[in-house]
């Protein structure tokens, strides 16, 4: 086969068609970054942490110990030990920043007293334990410190620390966060403003070991250094597993959501390439009876068509793959966040694996078609190329053509849907499944949004103070009472203007009879019931002999609301009635809601830590909680409740860009049908505008022709994305071990169904934009010189 003529007949093809070489592009660039990037989140939700411990190198094991130096680094070349890093001082003591109020808010700065353990660390990286910075840099000498985890509210890069209980009380400058696999340090220093404090210093060793996968294995690995070390010098040893099922615990919800638009994603690229493809190869059937009437065999036609659609395809799967490693970056990294896994990369497999698959896809919709024109007759080829044959769409037109309520223009843009009815059909699948994608994440939103207000209290409780902690099982401390902390606590509640409800709430563990996990126990000193704790099924207690229980408690004792439960630890027991199941997940532990004075009878250490706190409406929460600070002083701390908010934001945001992506994709197949329904029909375009159809009647035409398409879509679109939400957050809920109360599942408003179901009109008008604009400035003599 002669290989110049079939590339010289490529490259004409691909400069005389450069509308359908741009569009496979950007069709297969889209479809392969959002492909890239969705198996990039399957692959990283499935396990991330083990992922991440690989590529950080984590540490096995994390040891403390009070022996020398020497001594503790001589345990690295113990037996079945393969990788170490340290040892690095380590010491304990607190600091002290000052939190400004935030910009017009008045009233005093706040001094927040912290607890640090520092570890002294020259870099980030060594070979086990490869902290990932996730803000500035790292401490390069005395005076600076690197914060574990991400800037937050209080402590920002700049931050300065007074290190309080310190000679010279010497003052850090935050410079930099970083995040440890398996939370080896909450700030690191650099190892001479260790030695520069002069408080007491143990050391700090981390390894890996060759065996390493169970909690048997571990504490054999242990006990070969507790036993290479004086006796009593190892101090403590933590191992990766614990790290490892908290980080399963924050990843398990979010798992079922990524899978659900990694799928979606992938189902959409197939589709959109499949059909831009095979649109292109149609299109071009006339072209290759051209081909075949001056010599060319079979073979070479199929060869010249298909580098028509290679060269195009290979350079969008390489801008994709790049693309979607671009997008990847900030995308993963939230990610990452969440799951608290510190970083996450799009496997190099599938940055191989995605582009050769678009590739083969891209091939093998290109050969069907290709080969069924190769073996047709040129002069019927050339026949046959442009116009849809004549059983398809004219039926219709002549239908829509009686319709007087609709423009012309309308009713044959409306009629050019059915003249190809199998790509029509996967362009209408396509637009379904975006518009499924977008009705998906406005409900997953919504619900997070009200699982996020849940959970934090923020709306109900937006302040609490903080007691120092007294009572029977906490150590004493100095300074007043609890009774009179309560006393100085409820009269400043009372004095703040501002101030709508406020509680006692007391929170301990105990073990109970019966349960092999902790029973954790909230009681309440008054009326608690606005405290916003949302319920899943039941009531709110209302007397001493109710109490509310969290799903794990139901799990765990196989109770069920209404039954009765007696709560039995040591010689105390109380007997209550289930009036209701809480929505609280609480990473699993059984919690017990009751009143104070009935949860007391069984665990005399349960005292008062914190009041709840409601405002009125209209007052500001920062200018509330200042003057609240002011009132009570720097003894007691004021805290503004927005727990969880970053991680939920995180998520939202995760969601948002998922769904621009597999709308965009949606709205390229629209435009891929929309152009080569125009390109096979542009003499008809040329007869119409010679018979005076005006611009904007163009436009409005061809705006039709995929309006149907976008309706029906969108209609289909919205019992889809509903039962989709329904299913996925369910099993988010099991997986974060708790059910799902009504008002976080049923969030569709009738009002957003009636514009959710224009997602799709949308989608498709916005696709078909770009194709009407073109048409409307084609000229007339050049529309009809394309017969």
């Amino acid at each position: 086969m002669r290989t110049f003529p079939v590339i010289k007949a490529a490259r004409r093809g691909l400069s005389g068609r450069k509308t359908q070489t741009l569009v496979i592009s950007a069709v297969v660039l889209v479809a392969t970054a959002a492909s890239t990037l969705a198996l990039g989140l399957l692959v990283d939700s499935n396990a991330p942490f083990d992922h991440a411990f690989a590529a950080q190198h984590g540490a096995d094991l994390t040891a403390t110990a009070s022996t020398s130096p020497a001594e503790l680094a001589a345990t690295a070349k113990l037996p079945g030990v393969t990788g170490a890093s340290g040892p690095f001082g380590q010491t304990a003591v607190t600091g002290r920043l000052t939190v400004p109020p935030p910009p017009g808010t008045p009233g005093p700065p706040r001094q927040l007293q912290i607890p640090l353990n520092l570890v002294g660390r020259a870099s980030p990286g060594g070979p086990v334990d490869d902290l990932t910075l996730t803000a500035g840099r790292w401490a390069r000498g005395p005076g600076e410190i690197v914060w574990s985890g991400y800037p937050g509210r209080d402590i920002v890069l700049g931050t300065r620390i007074t290190l309080t209980a310190v000679p010279g009380s010497p003052r850090l400058t935050v410079v930099g966060f970083a995040t440890s696999i398996t939370g080896t340090a909450p700030a690191w220093v650099v190892p001479a403003q260790i030695t520069a404090l002069g408080t007491p210093v143990v050391q700090q060793m981390l390894y890996r070991f060759a065996s390493a996968g169970t909690n048997a294995e571990l504490n054999s690995d242990a006990a070969r250094i507790r036993n290479a070390l004086p006796p009593g010098d190892l101090l403590g040893a933590q191992s990766y597993l614990a790290a490892k099922r908290q980080a399963a615990g924050s990843i398990a919800p979010w798992v079922p959501f990524i899978v659900a638009f990694g799928l979606l994603g992938l189902v959409m690229s197939v589709l959109i390439v499949g059909n831009v493809v095979s649109g292109a190869v149609l299109a071009g059937t006339r072209r290759i009876g051209v081909l075949k009437s001056i010599g060319f065999s079979p073979g070479q036609v199929i060869a010249a068509y298909g580098l028509q659609v290679a060269v195009p395809a290979l350079a969008g799967c390489l801008l994709g793959v790049v693309a979607g490693n671009l997008l990847s970056i900030p995308v993963l990294g939230k990610t990452a966040e969440v799951y608290g896994v510190g970083a996450l990369t799009v496997p190099f497999w599938v940055d191989a694996a995605v582009p050769l698959a678009m590739l083969g896809l891209a091939a093998a919709a290109s050969l069907v078609p290709a080969l069924r024109a190769a073996r047709m007759n040129a002069v019927h080829a050339i026949a046959i190329g442009r116009a849809p044959r004549a059983a398809h769409g004219y039926a219709a037109h002549r239908l829509l053509g009686r319709i007087r309520l609709l423009p012309r223009p309308a009713t044959i843009g409306l009629g050019g849907a059915f003249a190809r009815p199998g790509r029509t059909a996967v362009t209408l699948l396509a637009v379904v499944f975006g518009g499924v994608a977008v009705t998906f994440a406005v409900g997953l939103s919504t619900s997070l949004g009200r699982v996020e207000a849940d959970l934090s209290h923020q709306g109900s409780e937006p302040v609490q103070v903080h007691l120092r902690e007294a009572g029977p099982k906490r150590p004493a401390v100095n300074g007043p009472s609890l009774a009179a902390q309560e006393h100085t606590v409820q009269a400043a509640l009372a004095a703040q203007p501002g101030t709508l409800h406020d509680v006692a709430e007391a929170d301990d563990n105990i073990s109970v009879l019966g349960l092999t996990d902790q029973l954790s126990l909230i009681g309440f000193g008054g009326d608690a019931s606005w405290t916003g704790y949302a319920l899943i099924s039941g009531h709110w207690y209302s007397g001493a002999g109710e109490a509310d229980v969290n799903t794990p408690f139901l799990a765990a004792t196989g109770l069920k609301v209404g039954d009765t439960y007696t709560v039995t630890s040591g010689r105390e027991h109380v007997t209550v009635r289930i009036a209701g199941e809480v929505f609280d997940p609480s990473g699993g532990t059984p919690e017990l809601f009751a009143p104070l004075a009935t949860l007391a009878s069984v665990d005399p250490g349960l005292t008062v830590g914190q009041y709840d706190v409601s405002l009125q409406p209209g007052t500001s929460v920062d200018a509330y909680a200042y003057a609240l600070s002011a009132r009570l002083g720097d003894s007691y701390g004021i805290q503004r409740n927005d727990s969880g908010f970053q991680t939920f934001v995180v998520i939202i945001g995760l969601i948002a860009t998922l769904t621009l992506l597999l709308t965009a994709v949606a709205g390229l197949g629209v435009l891929n049908t929309v152009v080569l329904q125009t390109r096979e029909r542009v003499h008809d375009l040329g007869v119409f505008k010679s018979i005076g159809m005006t611009p904007r009647q163009t436009i409005a035409m061809v705006l039709c022709s995929v309006a149907g398409i976008g309706l029906v879509a969108g209609v289909a679109a919205i019992p889809a994305g509903v039962a989709l939400q329904h299913y996925v957050l369910p099993v988010m809920a099991s997986a974060a071990q708790t059910g799902v109360p009504a008002a976080v599942l049923n969030v569709y408003q009738p009002w957003e169904l009636v514009l959710l179901a224009l997602a799709g009109l949308v989608i498709a008008a916005a696709g078909a934009l770009a194709p009407a604009s073109w048409a409307a400035r084609t000229r007339t003599v050049s529309a009809l010189r394309a017969e």
